[in-house]
């Protein structure tokens, strides 16, 4: 099979769909494999490095011609028409976008959007969220230390005792114990809140402090149980508790780094405007979800993240309090974000493509059918919502 490897073209985006060390494994099973010149350079994957496991070099119009392409985000406008009728398209393809759907099939592609595969034992190995979940909570303790203007440890010394930092992390998923973890090593005084009663091992287990709103009705209980490896919505009387609680413990917070999202959905308001405003001065916040909370300025159609005054993509400052809003910290990391994701796409493709080298699309696979966004020119399923 004739694989393709274009390079992203989309703002921020620095990683690439293979490494030469997928490349290699690729040519070794067969494959015939077409790498963009330059696609991985800003990942610091030189073409020379492809060149040397087998891959041949074109532009970006030969990239997209092949049978199969391995992309991380969605093809623009613009390089859609390169890619040939009944082609296949693997990559993360935002399947909950409408729109973008409805453009991969009119344009005839065979489209797999990972991000939709399920939080199963056996999906782990091609998960791509999590790979890149995994990367950007480290990332976001990263610039929360480097936007912060003290220390994150305790230090004793000669001129006196510095305070170790307090950090607040919201959200306990992948990205979330990973900045917990990171924050742990940097030596910071940790606690961390989710609706998910199942991760308060795993929080105490890092070293942080779970902060527990009890359940007071079996509605709050089962929605606080979750869906597929995701938090649900939570009812209003069990978020009002949890907003009071967060509220005071972010006033105590010197970082605060949220990371809730629902798939499909808004992300959820943890951060309101009179919490930054109570927060100290030179606080920071690391908002995980920017641009794709509900909107906050009307006029302008801006969406926030777990925080109304955040701004995607930017770094502004409210009230005293820098608030980071970068949508793609993955790729502030992308020689490993890289890496992990290309190894995600291999695992996948062992799912699609025989020994042989043909495509076969087995329905009956849950994790296939999942994934599948468009075939035959029409969108193949609806992404629950």
């Amino acid at each position: 099979m004739h694989i393709g490897i274009p390079a992203e073209t989309r703002a921020n985006e620095t990683r690439v769909g293979a490494t030469p060390e997928t490349v290699k494994k690729y040519v070794s099973q067969g494959h015939r494999v077409t790498v963009q010149s330059g696609a991985g350079a800003a990942a610091s994957f030189s073409d020379e490095a492809y060149q040397a496991v087998g891959a041949e070099l074109a532009d970006a119009e030969m990239a997209f011609g092949a049978d199969l392409v391995l992309k991380v985000q969605s093809p623009t406008v613009s390089e859609l028409p390169l890619m040939k009728r009944g082609a296949v398209l693997v990559g993360m393809l935002d399947p909950f976008n409408e729109e973008n759907a409805q453009k991969l099939a009119e344009a005839g592609v065979t489209a797999f959007a990972l991000e939709a595969a399920p939080r199963t034992t056996r999906a782990q190995s091609l998960d791509v969220l999590s790979s890149q979940a995994n990367i950007a909570g480290y990332k976001a303790v990263l610039l929360a230390s480097n936007l912060y203007p003290r220390f994150m440890p305790m230090l004793m010394t000669p001129a006196g005792t510095v305070k170790a930092a307090r950090v607040l992390i919201l959200g306990a998923g992948v990205a979330g114990l990973q900045a917990i973890a990171t924050a742990k090593r940097l030596g910071a005084v940790i606690e961390a809140s989710d609706v998910r009663p199942a991760v308060k091992e795993q929080i105490e287990s890092l070293g942080a402090k779970f902060l527990d709103v009890p359940y007071e009705t079996q509605e709050e209980r089962d929605a606080a149980v979750g869906m597929g490896g995701y938090a649900r919505p939570m009812p209003p009387s069990w978020l009002t508790r949890q907003s009071a609680l967060v509220h005071e413990r972010a006033k105590q917070a010197d970082i605060v780094i949220s990371t809730a999202l629902i798939p499909g959905r808004d992300a959820p308001t943890l951060l309101p405007v009179e919490t930054v405003h109570a927060m100290k001065p030179g606080s920071v916040v690391i908002d995980l979800a920017a641009g794709r909370g509900p909107v906050a300025d009307p006029a302008t159609g801006r969406r926030g993240g777990n925080c109304p005054l955040t701004e995607a993509d930017k770094i502004v400052i409210r009230h005293g309090v820098t608030i980071v809003g970068y949508s793609n910290l993955a790729s502030m990391v992308p020689a490993d974000a890289s890496a992990l994701y290309a190894r995600n796409l291999l695992d996948f493709l062992k799912l699609i493509v025989t020994k042989e080298g043909e495509l076969h699309l087995d329905k009956a696979d849950e994790i296939v059918a999942a994934t599948l966004l468009t075939r035959d020119s029409e969108v193949a399923c609806e992404v629950e919502r």
